[in-house]
């Protein structure tokens, strides 16, 4: 596997990111991760989307600190500071899937988790909670979902697909504003295009979302239909924490609400003048949302 390293000069002077990055060698790739909070503080795994990384938590990050918490923002492999398989080939769901989970539990021993996932954040959180679900003491799906192939994908997600498999060249600052309702200012775009210095290190962004399940026999469909399984009978708490403008994923929040045992009795959020990228539109209030549902909702 040909594996690509961001120079570290493309993340000098991040906007509202202080966070010095923390790296943990997990299956010949090197992951990055930032942490806030006090190390003692129940631990929050904060996984972010296409084509995103860390930085997009930078808002939310603070207010999790703040209330006692011990927040740890990862970035997949092939985004922000973590290493980049330079070959589509090499990403696969279950891969991304095992990625995580070594960081997680094997480098960095997590238990008692809280989930936050968003987009591929979710998609690969939510197998990580079917299939360790004693890690986990709570989740929250914020603008996400869990795809089979069994159902069809909204017009607006193929489109997107559709551009990133075929653009001749891709901007993912782009890319990232065009899901967000407020206009970004130009430090925070750089900010999305650092992990990039040239195209050959972007393979994953192009990947991702033909890894997304839309046929019934995807390599990953009978998995995360075992995941659902699972989370059919997931009774800890369970938080669907959506936007009002995401039309990509906004119709599986009722199905996660009607689904998952742990949602019900919750009085789950709509955020509002949020667009898919949330953390972006909304970071502030998501994080309140979550460390608010952590103080009511005590782990078993």
């Amino acid at each position: 596997m040909q594996v690509l390293r961001t120079p570290e000069d493309r993340f000098a002077d991040l906007p509202g990111f202080p966070y010095p990055p923390q790296y943990a060698d997990v299956g010949g790739l090197r992951l990055a991760y930032v942490e806030a909070g006090p190390l003692d503080g129940e631990p929050v795994l904060l996984l972010h989307g296409e084509p995103s990384w860390s930085f997009l938590y930078r808002t939310v990050m603070p207010v999790l600190a703040d209330a006692g918490l011990r927040v740890i923002a990862a970035d997949l492999a092939g985004f922000g500071r973590s290493d980049k398989p330079a070959d589509m080939a090499d990403h696969s769901y279950a891969r991304h899937v095992e990625w995580i989970r070594a960081l997680a539990f094997d480098r960095l021993g997590l238990h008692g988790l809280t989930l936050v996932g968003q987009d591929w954040g979710g998609l690969i959180g939510l197998r990580l909670v079917a299939e360790h679900p004693d890690r986990f003491a709570r989740v929250v799906a914020a603008n996400t979902g869990l795809p089979t192939g069994d159902q069809p994908m909204p017009d607006v997600w193929l489109r997107f697909r559709e551009v990133v498999r075929t653009a001749p060249a891709l901007s993912v600052s782009r890319l990232v504003q065009s899901g967000c309702v407020t206009a970004l200012a130009p430090e925070v775009l750089a900010a999305y295009e650092a992990p990039f210095p040239d195209p050959a290190f972007a393979a994953a962004v192009r990947a991702m979302p033909n890894l997304v399940p839309t046929t019934p026999d995807d390599p990953a469909s009978e998995a995360n239909r075992a995941a659902w399984r699972r989370l059919a009978a997931w009774d800890k708490p369970f938080l669907v924490a959506f936007s009002d403008r995401d039309p990509i994923t906004g119709s599986m929040a009722p199905i996660l609400e009607r689904t998952v045992p742990g949602a019900a009795g919750l009085e789950h959020p709509v955020i509002s003048g949020a667009g898919h990228f949330l953390q972006e539109d909304a970071g502030e209030r998501l994080g309140a949302v979550i460390a608010e549902f952590i103080r009511a909702a005590p782990a078993a």
